[in-house]
């Protein structure tokens, strides 16, 4: 998803988003893409949304307060280390 996507592209359909930078966009616009991908399903399917952060980086710190921001927003997360 780029920044394009963020205001442009209607999703309807999709049904996994994967971010794989989110550290140069602001915490709206995580929030934007997110609601794109999660609104409801016409065939009641859900949705995920993925963001892909290197360990020992400075995205663990950016990713650490996006977690934060949505958790206030009412999104749950769950984290997931992937061996290395």
């Amino acid at each position: 998803m780029s920044r394009v996507g963020n205001f442009a592209l209607d999703l309807p359909d999709a049904d996994v988003l994967i971010q794989v930078s989110g550290k140069y966009g602001s915490r709206q616009e995580e929030a934007q893409r997110l609601g794109r991908v999660l609104r409801p399903k016409s065939d009641g399917r859900s949705a995920q949304f993925y963001t892909l952060v290197s360990l020992r980086t400075c995205e663990e710190e950016f990713a650490r307060h996006r977690q934060l921001f949505l958790a206030e927003q009412g999104y749950s997360y769950h984290i997931e280390i992937l061996a290395e």
